[in-house]
C-alpha cells in the first residue's frame, strides 16, 4: 500500500480531521452560521451567468443586485440569448411582474474605475426608466479610499449568488478560455482577455441571511429599511446541479468604520483560521496577493517542518501602472519573503496560460478562493490584499466538510479548477494526487501541455521583502487618515 506524504508527516488524515474542532465561530471569524439545503459552484462567468439568467426569470417578489460595478448592456447568455442585454431582461421582468421589486446598489466610484463601458447610462438616459419598480442606487457609504466591493445577487430571499463575479464587462468566459473566442467581447464588439472566476449559489437559511445582509447594506447606503419578502415557490434554477447539500455556511464580512457603525474584520480572521487549519495542502486562487496577515500566516506554515504544501494561482501581472506599482510590487516582495521561508520546498506560485496563434496567452485570475485540504472552502468578494481586510465592504461564504461525502465535493472542486488550468480532467488530477501523495508533485506531473500553469519566477535574494513605501495609502487596511496625510505631505 502506498503511504501518502501527509501520513508520513504525522497522524493519518482521517483521524486528524475527526479530532479537529469546528472552525467557524460566529462573532469572531464569521457573522453567522446558517444551513443551506443546496450549494452550487459556478466555475467561470459563462456558467454563472447562464444559471443566474434562469434564476432571474423565476423571480416573483424581489431581485437584489449589489456590486462593485454594473453594466446593463452585458449579455448573460451570448450563446442562447445573444440579443438580450441584462438591462433589457430586468426591464422586461419588471414590466411583466408589477409586484416584483428590483433593486441595485452599486459602488458610486465604479463609473470612473470599473470596466463598464457605459459610465453615464444611469445619469443621461437611464436604462430602467420605463420600469418604476426598478430602483438604482449608488453606494457612497464608505470612508475615504474605500469601496463597495461585494458581488451578490439575491432572489426572493430564497437563493443567493455570492463570489467574485460582478454583473459587468470583462467577466464572461468559458472554462476553455480560448484565445480569440469570438463570444468573449463586449456589447460594442470590443474583445477582452480570458478571465477565470467563480461564484457560489446557496439556498435556505443561508440565502435568507445573505439577503438580510444586503438589506442592511441598502439601509446604510440609502437610509431606507426594507422588510423581507414573503415565502414563494422555489426559484432555484432547475439545471443548476448542487455540489453540496445540507451543509452549514459561514458568512464573513469586512466593513470599515463609518459614521456610527464600527468596523468589522471577520474576513481577516477567517482567512487566518482557514490557513492555520490546513494539514496537507493549501490551494489559493487570487487576483491580488499582498495582505500582510495572509503573508504572516503562510510564512509560519512554510517554516514548519511538517506544514502543508501551498499552491497559489495568480494573474501574471496587474492591469494598469497603479495596480502594477501597488499590487504587483508588493506581491513580488511577499513572494520573496515566503520563498525565503520555504526551506522544505513546499511553495508553488503559478499563472495559467492557454495556447494562442502567437504562442500562448495568460488567463486573468479574478477569483478569490482558498481551499484547505479537502475540508475547508472559502470564496467571496474579498481579495488577498490589505484593503479587503478592513477598508472595502466585503462578503464571503465558507464551508466546512463534516462527512466523507462533503470532503469529496470540496476535493472535486479543487480538482476541477486544477484540471481547467492544466488542460486535463478532474479524474486525472485526483489520480495524480493519490499516486504521488502530494498536490505539488501531482501538478508537476500533469503540467506538460501547452495549456498549463507557468511558474511565477521568485528569487528570494533579488530584492526587498518588506512592503513598498506608501502601502498604507495605496493598499491600506483601514480608512485613510486625512490629518496624517496633511501633516506628512503638505507644506506647513
Amino acid at each position: 500500500m502506498r503511504i501518502l506524504e501527509h501520513e508520513r508527516r504525522g497522524a493519518p488524515a482521517a483521524l486528524a480531521r475527526e479530532t479537529q474542532a469546528p472552525l467557524f465561530a460566529a462573532g469572531r471569524n464569521c457573522w453567522c452560521i446558517q444551513p443551506a439545503g443546496r450549494v452550487a459552484f459556478f466555475i467561470d462567468g459563462a456558467n454563472y451567468f447562464k444559471h443566474l439568467r434562469a434564476a432571474l426569470r423565476r423571480a416573483r417578489q424581489s431581485i437584489f443586485i449589489v456590486g462593485w460595478d454594473f453594466d446593463p448592456n452585458i449579455r448573460l447568455d451570448p450563446v442562447d440569448a445573444p440579443d438580450e442585454s441584462l438591462g433589457a431582461l430586468l426591464t422586461r421582468l419588471a414590466l411583466e411582474r408589477p409586484m416584483l421589486q428590483i433593486r441595485l446598489l452599486i459602488w458610486s466610484f465604479s463609473t470612473f474605475y470599473g470596466p463598464s463601458r457605459t459610465p453615464f447610462v444611469q445619469i443621461e438616459e437611464p436604462w430602467h426608466a420605463r420600469a418604476p419598480n426598478i430602483t438604482f442606487e449608488w453606494d457612497s457609504a464608505y470612508p475615504l479610499g474605500g469601496s463597495h466591493h461585494e458581488k451578490i445577487v439575491c432572489i426572493d430571499d430564497s437563493i443567493a449568488f455570492i463570489g467574485g463575479i460582478d454583473l459587468t464587462a470583462e467577466r464572461w468566459d468559458t472554462p476553455a478560455h480560448g484565445s480569440g473566442d469570438p463570444r468573449r467581447h463586449e456589447w460594442d464588439g470590443t474583445p477582452f482577455r480570458p478571465v477565470h472566476d467563480m461564484q457560489i449559489g446557496v439556498d435556505g437559511a443561508a440565502a435568507q441571511a445573505i439577503a438580510a445582509h444586503v438589506r442592511d447594506r441598502w439601509a446604510v447606503a440609502t437610509g431606507r429599511t426594507l422588510a423581507p419578502p414573503q415565502p414563494i415557490p422555489d426559484p432555484w434554477p432547475p439545471e443548476a446541479k448542487p455540489w453540496l447539500s445540507d451543509i452549514d455556511v459561514g458568512i464573513a464580512r469586512t466593513r470599515p468604520p463609518y459614521g456610527d457603525n464600527p468596523g468589522i474584520r471577520e474576513v481577516e480572521a477567517l482567512n487566518v483560521d482557514v490557513l492555520r487549519s490546513a494539514q496537507r495542502a493549501i490551494y489559493i486562487e487570487t487576483q491580488y496577493f499582498t495582505a500582510r496577515n495572509v503573508g504572516d500566516t503562510l510564512a509560519e506554515r512554510l517554516s514548519e517542518p511538517d506544514g502543508p504544501e501551498v499552491v497559489v494561482v495568480v494573474t501574471r501581472e496587474s492591469k494598469g501602472w497603479l495596480e502594477q506599482f501597488a499590487m504587483g510590487s508588493n506581491r513580488e516582495r511577499l513572494l520573496r519573503r515566503l520563498k525565503a521561508e520555504d526551506r522544505w520546498d513546499r511553495l508553488r506560485v503559478y499563472y495559467p496560460v492557454v495556447p494562442s496563434d502567437d504562442g500562448e496567452q495568460a488567463v486573468n485570475i479574478h477569483s478569490k478562493l482558498i481551499i484547505a485540504d479537502d475540508r475547508i472552502l472559502r470564496n467571496g468578494s474579498s481579495n488577498l490584499n490589505n484593503r479587503s481586510m478592513g477598508l472595502d465592504t466585503e462578503c464571503d461564504v465558507a464551508f466546512e466538510a463534516s462527512s466523507a461525502e462533503k470532503r469529496r465535493a470540496i476535493g472535486f472542486l479543487r480538482d476541477c479548477l486544477l484540471a481547467e488550468h492544466l488542460g486535463t480532467s478532474p479524474r486525472r488530477v485526483a489520480a495524480a494526487i493519490a499516486e504521488t501523495g502530494s498536490l505539488v508533485r501531482a501538478i508537476e506531473s500533469l503540467n506538460t501541455g501547452r495549456r498549463c500553469l507557468r511558474p511565477v519566477p521568485i528569487d528570494p535574494d533579488s530584492g526587498a521583502t518588506e512592503p513598498i513605501t506608501g502601502t498604507a495609502i495605496l493598499d491600506p487596511d483601514e480608512p485613510i487618515d486625512l490629518a496624517y496625510l496633511r501633516q506628512r505631505f503638505l507644506p506647513r
